[in-house]
């Protein structure tokens, strides 16, 4: 299942992957909200089933239970539409670990693109480390890259009113009920963000709005924010030297974590509505753990440049 919202420039690429994946035949679902581009019709082109919600109903939650409603399998697999998947057993290395039926939620490895802010690199290895956990201890998951066991969201579907981390509000709940949640590496994405610093902004404050939501006693101080900026700068500072780009990325490494941790703050503050309006605005811009080596993979990465390659041949 797909969320898509004007996303023209990428879906093509995502749906391709789809195609070339080891397991075939799949249900491919595009929920759509409100495209004006060439989105819906580019789907259209690969066999997939289009769920549209109206721009007034949008929430997060919302789009999410309106495709899983429709999806005819046992296990949803839930990608966004700026996403594809790097290795052709993708589906294949998501789907594994439900053989367990203690497994609630399974979710997959992310990297950036070349597009994304330096500093979503660093939390893309922090938070999606190479190596697998078959029952990770904490409820964290990420819906950008990850498939749910339908039974359970028949029980329990996803919250329609949190302006976000309705994938992390599910996952607790599946913890409570005593399931468990996989984590695996193998089934790796690239999730391309190419967010103006106004957008990381927004992003971190409708995401604190939501954590506040999840968890009313949790709190974000001024002190918490001044503390996570320097350490979060120091910590990519550290790794942009490592790294040899410290002079070409040191200022969008300051204003990413100082709009980060400013929009977490000013979200924890907030304490008006949580309505339409909200998650509108939140959705629709204006005018519109420790390291390790990881084991090498013996599996070729999709070569989504295969058929141009190929026309270059028969110029030459």
């Amino acid at each position: 299942m797909i969320r898509a919202l004007n996303e023209e420039r990428h879906i093509r690429k995502l749906l391709t992957g789809i195609k070339k994946q080891t397991i075939q035949n799949c249900e491919v679902i595009l929920v759509d909200s409100g495209s004006t581009d060439s989105t819906v019709e580019i789907a259209s082109d690969f066999d997939t089933r289009i769920v549209s919600i109206d721009p007034e109903e949008f929430t997060f939650g919302r789009s999410l239970n309106k495709g899983v409603a429709v999806a005819a399998g046992e296990f949803v697999v839930i990608i966004s539409a700026h996403c594809y998947p790097v290795y052709p057993d993708w589906l294949e290395q998501l789907l594994k670990p439900f053989k367990d039926p203690q497994i609630a939620v399974c979710y997959g490895k992310q990297r950036g693109s070349e597009t994304n802010h330096y500093s979503e690199h660093q939390f893309f290895r922090s938070y999606f480390p190479d190596t697998s956990q078959s029952n990770q201890g904490q409820p964290y998951t990420h819906n950008a890259n990850a498939a749910i066991r339908k039974s359970l969201w028949e029980q329990h579907p996803y919250d329609e009113q949190l302006t976000g981390l309705e994938d992390l509000a599910w996952s607790s709940w599946a913890k409570e009920q005593g399931y468990s949640i996989a984590y695996v590496a193998d089934a790796e994405i690239i999730h391309i963000h190419e967010e103006t610093i106004k957008q990381v902004h927004n992003r971190y404050r409708r995401e604190a709005i939501a954590m506040k939501q999840i968890l009313p006693s949790s709190q974000f101080s001024i002190r918490n924010m001044i503390s996570m900026i320097i350490r979060k700068v120091v910590e990519d500072i550290s790794q942009a030297r490592r790294d040899r780009v410290l002079s070409k990325e040191i200022l969008n490494i300051i204003r990413f974590r100082v709009v980060q941790y400013l929009g977490t703050w000013q979200g924890y503050r907030y304490s008006g509505n949580i309505d339409h309006q909200l998650h509108k605005q939140f959705y629709y811009p204006p005018q519109i753990l420790s390291e390790k080596t990881p084991e090498s993979r013996p599996v070729e990465p999709i070569n989504y440049y295969a058929k141009l390659d190929e026309e270059r041949k028969t110029y030459d």
